[in-house]
């Protein structure tokens, strides 16, 4: 079994709808952190619910490059990255291994606006990732990583669990995980899905992110987007890692500082 545990829920502030299921999500002990998408509609609410002592300092940043409008305007102009109606339209391949300057700087200046725009409704993210795991994309992953160093959060990582990760994917995985660690300092060991509990494939030590888009199943039950429709996260999450502690990103951080 591993040590902890961090169950974070995506997508925080999407909709009135997702925050309802994430807070509920948090008050029945299923979730232990969540991650906000600072662009999204529900976005303002999000950042008021974490203001909840159940919440508080156990919400990070859901960095976006893929649905909706950005935050900053550089953005605006790179091809790649947005339509010309000012939407994103990230058309990097996963194998992209090179962003043009201009592209690196654009980058960096939505994942700025997104962070402040955090600080300014009152939210001091507890961690880093990245919607449609665009972080995984070898230079978006730098410029994240980075980031997350210089404000002394941590980064989730690729997931590195899984049946179906192939050698290929898994070397590149691997390589990108050890970059990652490198550049941002602070990271869980291990990322998962539910699906992937579902296999038995938890780790037998270290931190473990399982990562999570619960639902609502009615009455205190969850299912999950990585789940059978009708299947139960919270019994998931019980039998595979009920003894094992939850915990938010930010006891990472902490565990740094201690070592």
């Amino acid at each position: 079994m591993p040590s902890q545990v961090i169950v974070n829920a995506d997508d925080f502030g999407l909709s009135a709808h997702t925050n309802a299921v994430i807070l509920h999500a948090f008050q029945a002990g299923l979730i232990s952190s969540a991650t906000a998408m600072a662009n999204m509609p529900a976005f303002a609410s999000a950042c008021s619910l974490a203001q909840q002592p159940t919440l508080k300092g156990r919400v990070g940043l859901h960095f976006n490059l893929t649905y909706g409008r950005p935050l900053s305007k550089a953005i605006l102009a790179e091809p790649r990255l947005c339509t010309p109606h000012g939407e994103f339209d990230l058309r990097l391949k996963q194998r992209t291994l090179r962003l043009s300057r201009r592209e690196r700087a654009a980058v960096q200046a939505e994942l700025q606006a997104q962070w402040q725009h955090c600080l300014d409704h009152g939210l001091m993210p507890s961690h880093l990732d990245s919607h449609q795991h665009v972080h995984n994309i070898w230079p978006v992953g730098v410029i994240v990583a980075r980031f997350a160093r210089a404000q002394g959060v941590p980064i989730r990582l690729a997931r590195n669990v899984g049946h179906n990760i192939g050698p290929a994917k898994r070397l590149f995985k691997s390589l990108l995980n050890r970059r990652l660690r490198q550049l941002a300092g602070s990271t869980a060991d291990f990322v998962c899905t539910p699906a992937d509990l579902k296999a038995g494939l938890a780790p037998s030590h270290g931190v473990l992110e399982v990562v999570a888009h619960p639902s609502a199943l009615g009455g205190h039950d969850f299912g999950d987007a990585y789940l059978a429709s009708g299947e139960s996260l919270l019994a998931l999450v019980e039998q595979r890692l009920g003894q094992v502690p939850r915990v938010g990103y930010a006891s990472l951080g902490m565990q740094e500082e201690m070592s």
